[in-house]
């Protein structure tokens, strides 16, 4: 992805540009009337459904289309005669847990904080603000692998800089024009003075090896710096009511997936396959596009987790309609 793209998806995170497309723009089915007639009558007639055939969408008790969401709840069913049902909230408390993992991630991911908290039902801002918590712990937690900054580096918090936004904006030219060398210079640079973006950019140059030595090693130092830094803005953000997070979001969330395809790849550190598949799924619900395609990938593959295709398939036909 050019890096002014990346630039661009950060923005539309930080927005929170969901990017759907207006149900009223798409071709709509025509209807058909099936008729049978003989030499002096008609008659018409409802021909059976076919098997492939896609019913509709059910509806909630007021009429309107029930949303399919990526962590919905399984449909209720009768009780069958002879089988052991659990109480009802016994079962709830189990899907909760197998929907999450959280025994599975504790016990088979080195990554993985143990505290992850569960995401519960809210309305829409409310469970953005659970997963942008969600995202903050993870970002906290130190990688397994990555370096500390050696004593006396300047690297800190800075994400509100006019200078810095100008300087980027030149490396990323510089980037594009092929002087990846003096792009890559001037992304160390700022990341030194602690600027977030900087620090996601110059992990990517530090791993890919664009205009230095491939180094994924220190890549995964700069790429956790910036998760955390970013995770500290966005904390404050949250503590002070801010259910849409702070100024930081789009770096967090940049940050949370290309970690995500480190512990995917093993770039710089173990596979891990429970928190990649975390990760994804984390940025994904954060509305990076990316990540809800290697989410579905994961669902689908069963990579990090078991298989989920019903989940899959709605992240797949969300991609599919950006």
């Amino acid at each position: 992805m050019p890096l002014r793209d990346l630039l661009h998806k950060k923005d539309r995170i930080g927005k929170g540009d969901e990017g759907g497309i207006a149900t009223s723009t798409l071709p709509q089915a025509s209807d058909f009337t099936f008729i049978r007639t003989d030499t002096h009558t008609e008659e018409r007639i409802a021909p059976p459904g076919l098997g492939g055939d896609v019913s509709e969408a059910p509806k909630e008790k007021d009429g309107s289309p029930r949303r399919r969401s990526i962590f919905r709840k399984s449909p209720k069913v009768s009780p069958v005669r002879g089988r052991d049902v659990s109480p009802p909230s016994t079962r709830e408390k189990k899907r909760l847990s197998q929907r999450f993992h959280l025994s599975r991630e504790r016990s088979g991911s080195t990554i993985l904080p143990t505290d992850l908290p569960a995401i519960v039902d809210g309305d829409s801002e409310t469970k953005e603000a659970q997963w942008e918590d969600r995202a903050t712990r993870l970002a906290s937690k130190p990688v397994a692998g990555a370096a500390a900054f050696p004593a006396g580096s300047s690297v800190g918090i800075s994400n509100v800089d006019a200078d810095a936004d100008v300087d980027i904006q030149e490396a990323i030219r510089l980037h594009e024009s092929g002087s990846l060398e003096e792009a890559t210079r001037l992304f160390a640079a700022l990341a030194e003075r602690g600027n977030v973006l900087s620090q996601v950019l110059y992990g990517l140059s530090l791993r890919h090896g664009w205009g230095c030595s491939p180094d994924p090693e220190k890549a995964i130092t700069y790429l956790s710096s910036a998760a955390s830094n970013s995770a500290e803005i966005e904390r404050q953000a949250l503590a002070a009511g801010m259910k849409k997070g702070g100024a930081a979001k789009g770096e967090l969330v940049l940050a949370i997936f290309e970690l995500a395809n480190c512990f995917r790849y093993g770039w710089g550190c173990a596979v891990d396959k429970m928190a990649a598949r975390q990760y994804y799924e984390t940025a994904a619900n954060l509305g990076d596009t990316d990540a809800m395609n290697e989410a579905a990938w994961c669902y689908l593959e069963g990579f990090g987790g078991p298989k989920d295709k019903p989940d899959s398939t709605w992240a797949l036909e969300w991609i599919s309609g950006q």
